[in-house]
């Protein structure tokens, strides 16, 4: 089977160990073509300073040495892959085009293009699972239909889980050299970007100690209890594998968070209809308020709620929020301001240095009832009482709201109780209307 010159693509997969797709490709290929493509139809709508762009430049600058380590290189291109992968697969020559599966919808429909073009050329395709556990049709009920509730999906999951789905492909060991001179590496001004020397980077250590006690920190917001690799994951530095290996052994809490990953990915596969629209449709029909003012302070982190506005903060100025203040922001935009939730997904698309599109869309649709399995609409976090027992000491607050309990802080900018009711109500008169 080693004859084939093969063309490996490089997406959310950012490195050379275990790596499912590169490790199928070394099995067949005499010469190896790694190939990354800074997509412009996506750099077109971010800002220059992106912080994600500045990690995604920097490993792909030690993907690039990983593979001149093994005599091989990574070619890097810049612009539409759709127009550029069935070129550069012709300019080498190449028989097959391999990558790892992308489940957003806008991925598939790209990669369904290139597919097509690439067999119009006689050139083959093969895709491979790497981003998850199980995929697609992998965790299905027992009538064929997709989960739509995580706990028995959960159940399915694990009862399906073996050593098999966590052992590590060594892609790593088998790259072929090559000697020819790939293409240099862009510079980031090139690509209309500069730095961003504010943001830090998580590290992509796996933290062993903090996902042990996960089940005991992870609603701290004070407390660095959480792996932080969220980042990680998604531009695949680090392999889901080998994270779903330790925490299985380690913490089930930590575990399930992973497996809601899973879940997430697979209701958009199944639903793609959810990246703009409610899950549950009539959902679609709540009167939103949408008052411009209002959101722009739930930006800011300057509602008058404090850990609202803590949690807002953190992530204006970090790329991070803590999962437990993600959810009492995201209910009290959508529940106490009646402001669309799509409003909000997409300023956490905009802000997440984890922005995943699948957990975004999940998380949010979750916070506004609209969701599978999602809250009940009349359940309402009370920020009030959110802070008393995850941030009794003002800990979390004092540290992103300096000028909480002066004169300075805001009142808060809605009254809870009448938030509260007058989003019971909207939402129980349209359901009740919207059969």
């Amino acid at each position: 089977m080693a004859s084939k010159t093969i063309l490996f693509w490089h997406r959310r997969d950012l490195r050379i160990t275990d790596n499912h797709g590169l490790y199928e490709s070394t099995l067949e290929a005499k010469t190896l073509i790694p190939v990354f493509i800074f997509d412009t139809t996506i750099l077109k709508h971010l800002p220059t300073n992106d912080a994600r762009v500045s990690f995604i430049y920097e490993a792909v600058q030690t993907l690039k040495k990983s593979y001149q380590e093994k005599s091989n290189d990574l070619e890097v291109f810049v612009g539409d892959p759709i127009e550029l992968i069935p070129a550069i697969a012709q300019k080498f020559a190449a028989n097959l085009v391999v990558t790892n599966d992308d489940y957003e919808p806008k991925a598939i429909q790209r990669d369904n293009i290139v597919e097509q073009r690439l067999n119009e050329k006689n050139i083959q395709w093969k895709a491979f699972k790497d981003h998850v556990i199980f995929d697609k049709n992998e965790v299905l009920k027992n009538d064929g239909l997709p989960y739509t509730v995580f706990t028995p999906y959960m159940n399915k999951w694990k009862s399906l889980f073996n050593e098999s789905c966590i052992a590590s492909f060594p892609s790593e060991k088998h790259i072929s050299t090559r000697s020819c001179k790939a293409t240099k590496l862009p510079s980031l001004a090139s690509l209309g970007f500069e730095r961003n020397a504010t943001i830090d980077i998580p590290k992509q250590k796996i933290p062993l100690s903090r996902i042990k006690n996960y089940d005991k920190t992870r609603d701290i917001p004070a407390l660095l209890g959480t792996s932080r690799l969220g980042i990680h994951l998604r531009f695949g530095t680090l392999s889901i594998r080998k994270l779903t290996e330790i925490a299985q052994q380690s913490n089930e809490k930590y575990w399930n968070e992973l497996i809601w990953r899973d879940f997430y990915s697979a209701i958009l596969f199944h639903f793609p209809h959810t990246e703009n629209s409610a899950f549950k449709t009539k959902y679609d029909f709540i009167p939103w308020v949408n008052n411009e003012s209002d959101f722009e302070k739930w930006c800011q982190g300057k509602t008058g709620y404090p850990i609202v506005d803590a949690g807002m903060r953190e992530l204006n100025a970090t790329g991070f929020m803590h999962n437990r203040v993600r959810m009492i922001a995201a209910s009290f935009l959508c529940k106490h301001l009646l402001i669309d939730w799509k409003w909000g997904e997409r300023y956490f698309a905009e802000k997440l240095l984890d922005f995943d599109l699948a957990s975004n869309v999940g998380g949010w649709q979750w916070a506004a009832s609209s969701g599978c399995d999602a809250v009940p609409y009349f359940r309402i976090f009370n920020p009030m009482t959110q802070q008393e027992r995850f941030d009794p000491q003002f800990e979390y607050i004092k540290q992103w709201v300096p000028e909480f309990g002066t004169n300075e802080y805001p009142q808060p900018m809605i009254e809870h109780k009448f938030a509260r009711n007058r989003a019971i109500e909207t939402y129980k008169t349209t359901l009740n209307e919207e059969k």
